[in-house]
């Protein structure tokens, strides 16, 4: 039985770099937290803002434990918890501002629920949540691969994302979210997988190899510079 999904079909016949790298990692599996309202995974987003995963989780726990008998708080809730007691937990005075525009949205519509969003196409969901507060585009892209698993997302901003497409296609310097942009089209309508594999190549899954022809023509340039 094969192993490839109509992502890695596709991928691997428009592109022969994505070939070889679908082939050094294996099968697409991708890890969706669905479960998750838009609202509870954007407000667990603005703890993990500039901290490491350990420290936002130990954040996290204390801020949950404010209201027990909520497996999340409520948007409500959180408007209705003073700020000196969300403070105690450890966010900082910028994150529960965020925090707070962040329930007010909820309450007013802006950011969707569970079930409206599924209505929406990705920029129109974009679109919506970088209007709260310390939310930008690569939150709502996470948003959208990890949560809504949408087929076709590439955060071009990401260092994962920019760093692993240097490694396999054999650039000496990082490409610009414009280059990986206007590159990854020919990806479409599985741009999420790309970008999955794109991250495994970053973080040296199986030893990811850069292409040789690539590479070699770089270093060529660079040696004539």
């Amino acid at each position: 039985m094969s192993r490839h999904t109509a992502e890695t079909r596709h991928l691997c016949k428009i592109d022969p770099v994505m070939k070889r790298v679908v082939a050094e990692v294996g099968p697409y599996a991708l890890a969706l937290r669905a479960s998750r309202s838009p609202f509870e995974a954007l407000a667990r987003a603005i703890a993990h803002q500039q901290l490491h995963n350990k420290a936002a989780e130990s954040i996290l726990t204390r801020f949950i434990a404010l209201f027990p008998r909520r497996r999340f708080p409520q948007p409500g809730e959180v408007l209705a918890t003073t700020s000196e007691l969300i403070r105690s937990t450890g966010f900082s005075q910028a994150k529960i501002a965020a925090l707070r525009d962040l329930a007010a949205k909820a309450l007013d519509g802006t950011v969707p629920t569970s079930r409206a969003i599924r209505l929406l196409d990705d920029e129109a969901i974009i679109e919506r949540l970088i209007e709260v507060r310390g939310i930008g585009r690569w939150t709502v892209e996470m948003l959208l691969i990890f949560h809504l698993g949408r087929p076709d997302v590439l955060p071009v901003d990401d260092f994962g994302v920019r760093n692993g497409f240097r490694i396999v296609y054999g650039h000496l310097e990082m490409p610009t979210p414009k280059q990986v942009l206007h590159f990854g089209e020919r990806w479409k309508p599985y741009r999420t997988a790309a970008a999955w594999y794109l991250w495994r190549a970053s973080e040296g899954a199986k030893g990811i190899r850069p292409t040789k022809l690539v590479l070699k023509k770089a270093t060529k340039r660079a040696s004539h510079g």
